[in-house]
Formats: structure tokens, C-alpha cells, sequence
């Protein structure tokens, strides 16, 4: 554990403990405080592991127990191997009520509003998930239209957590209560502030978010993620990261990009599963690889285009189960929008 610190464990440790003292005091005098005081006695017992220098080591074979395991659960106390088949069935269980959840968080996977038409495919590796994908439409037709992709660092059931946690705080921040969302650059920083100010420390995430206009102007800032692929007739323009990702420094400050969709024009958005995906032979996919499969076709609809990519992503893996989370999002600009532009 020595990556999060004990120092920075004792002390998420030690809120817990003052948060049960606290509820155990205000319980109802006849209420049993009885499971509060056992998670107030595992508490005092990590702590006393911390202290000893024993805290992430097996209490059975005395092995390392799974990182993302107690950064979902700081009280975790033998390793995955160790479990009892009861304990490896709830665990089961977990994951895959945590899969449901996730599911139930997507949005549509094909959204029109006005000009735009946002479509996505997003394949957990696993059960779970640490990509992070959403589309929020606006509820007046003079709103802008929302979409944010990212990939929280780490895998399993932290890095599920995570995303979730992104998923609440953006739909928060981008509400259209009290006045509506923040400009892009403050609601990315703020984002970026409550994800330091909230997570463990060595836990960060990449994303990109931005909004549509009317007239096919998009707006667009991407904390140390991979460079967005903005597919026009002339060819194809990577569009890199405007600041670091979330979670690193609280003050970090993000530059917004702002670009012009024509009609048939489209912006593509992927996580490393995507761009990271290896050949037979050891080869990575790359941006490069997408940016030409997806240059070929320009005009073509984002159903279109997003099978097209994905397929190929998948001859190029040899149609190996993936290896990451992939998630790639079109961003397309329709062939009926109004010719009205500005050049």
C-alpha cells in the first residue's frame, strides 16, 4: 500500500471511526448499537495494522491482498485466494449487481437533437468497467446537447466506483437547475477539484467534455485524455489534451477547444482499449489506425461508422476477447442541418 500511503489510510480510517462514534452516540436508546460496534472494532483493527506496518498483507497466507480491493474496501482482510466459497459467491454476487448498476447509468446508445447525432459502443472487459460514457440532453431545444467520455485509472471494482462517482458529479455540475450548467472551463475545473478533494490518493481519470451548438460549432476541453479525431472531407485532425487529468492537482485549469462540424463532418472519442488493442504479432491498433479507417469515411452515418471502426478493431486483435475497456463515441454533424454557415 505503499503507493496510497498509510499515513493518508490512517486517516480515511480514523474519519470512519470519528463517523461511528458519532452515530453510535445519537442512536435511539432502544436501537442496538451492536453493528456499530463491530465496524467500529474492524476499524480500530486496521488501524492497528497500519500502525504495525501489516495492513494489506493476507491475515490467512500472509500474501498482498488485491489493491483495488481495499481501495473499494479499507477493511478488507485476506486476499481473493483466501476467500471461503461463501465469501467468493457474495463476492460474485456484488460484481454483478455493480454490472447491473453501471448498465442502468448508460445512456442511450443512439441520441439525436437538432443537427447532432451522438452514437456509442462501449464493451466492458470485464464484469465492470472503468470507462466513463454519457450523453445529457438538454430539456429546451435552445440547450446544448452534453457528452463526456473518460477512463478512471486502475481496473475492477475501484475503478468502477469511480466512474460512478464521475457519472453523479457531472450530471450534477451540467444540471440545468439554478441557472443552468457552468462554462465549460470552470465546470471542468470544478469537476476536477471535488474529484481531488473526494477520491484516494493515486486515483485520477481521463476525460473529455464539451457540448454542441446550433449552428456546428462544438466546444470541447480533454483532461489529459487521448486525442480526439475530428473526421472532415480535407481528412483527419487529431485534436489533443487541454490540461492534465482529474484528480491530480486541485488547481489544475483546462483550455477549451472550440472547432466547426459541416454537415457529414464527425468527432471521435475512444479510450486506450481501443487505441491500445494488440495484434497477434504485439502491435498496437493506434489512433493513427482509426483516424484512417475513419477518414475513409467521412459522410458516412455514426451507426456506419462506428461498426465499421469497431470491426476493425476486432480483425486487427484477431478477434481476441479484449484485453481493456473499450469504449468508442461518434460525435456527428447531419447531413440535414442548414446550410448557414460560416466558413
Amino acid at each position: 500500500m505503499t503507493q496510497v500511503g498509510d499515513a493518508y489510510i490512517r486517516e480515511q480510517l480514523e474519519k470512519r471511526r470519528e463517523e461511528l462514534n458519532v452515530a453510535i452516540s445519537s442512536v435511539e436508546a432502544d436501537v442496538s448499537t451492536a453493528p456499530f460496534l463491530q465496524l467500529l472494532g474492524e476499524v480500530d483493527s486496521a488501524i492497528e495494522r497500519v500502525d504495525a506496518g501489516t495492513y494489506g498483507v493476507c491475515l490467512e497466507c500472509h500474501g498482498v491482498i488485491e489493491k483495488p480491493r481495499l481501495l473499494a474496501d479499507p477493511l478488507v482482510k485476506v486476499c481473493l485466494d483466501c476467500l471461503t466459497t461463501d465469501d467468493r459467491r457474495a463476492l460474485e454476487h456484488d460484481l454483478e449487481l455493480a454490472s447491473s448498476v453501471q448498465r442502468g447509468l448508460l445512456p442511450d446508445k443512439a441520441v439525436s437533437f437538432g443537427d447532432w447525432r451522438i452514437q456509442y459502443e462501449y464493451q466492458p472487459a470485464g464484469l465492470i468497467s472503468g470507462d466513463y460514457c454519457d450523453v445529457i440532453v438538454p430539456r429546451r431545444a435552445e440547450g446544448r446537447l452534453v457528452f463526456l467520455l473518460g477512463d478512471v485509472s486502475g481496473k475492477g471494482v475501484a475503478a468502477s466506483l469511480l466512474m460512478t462517482h464521475l457519472h453523479a458529479m457531472f450530471r450534477a455540475l451540467s444540471s440545468p437547475e439554478s441557472g443552468g450548467p457552468l462554462e465549460l472551463d470552470k465546470l471542468m475545473e470544478t469537476a476536477n477539484r471535488v474529484f481531488c478533494e473526494s477520491t484516494l490518493a493515486g486515483h485520477y481519470a481521463t476525460l473529455v467534455c464539451g457540448w454542441t451548438g446550433k449552428s456546428g460549432e462544438v466546444e470541447f476541453a480533454s483532461a489529459g485524455h487521448l486525442p480526439a479525431l475530428l473526421v472532415r472531407r480535407d481528412g483527419v485532425k487529431q485534436i489533443g489534451a487541454t490540461g492534465l487529468p482529474l484528480g491530480m492537482f486541485s488547481s489544475s485549469r483546462y483550455a477549451v477547444q472550440r472547432v466547426r462540424l459541416e454537415p457529414g463532418d464527425s468527432l471521435l472519442l475512444y479510450t486506450d482499449g481501443i487505441s491500445e488493442a494488440v495484434s497477434p504479432t504485439g502491435q498496437e491498433y493506434s489512433p493513427k489506425k482509426l483516424a484512417t479507417v475513419a477518414g475513409e469515411r467521412h459522410r458516412w452515418k455514426p451507426t456506419e461508422l462506428l461498426t465499421a471502426c469497431m470491426k476493425d478493431v476486432k480483425a486487427h486483435t484477431g478477434g481476441a476477447r479484449p484485453a481493456d475497456d473499450q469504449t468508442l463515441m461518434v460525435i456527428h454533424r447531419s447531413e440535414t442541418a442548414g446550410a448557414t454557415l460560416v466558413d
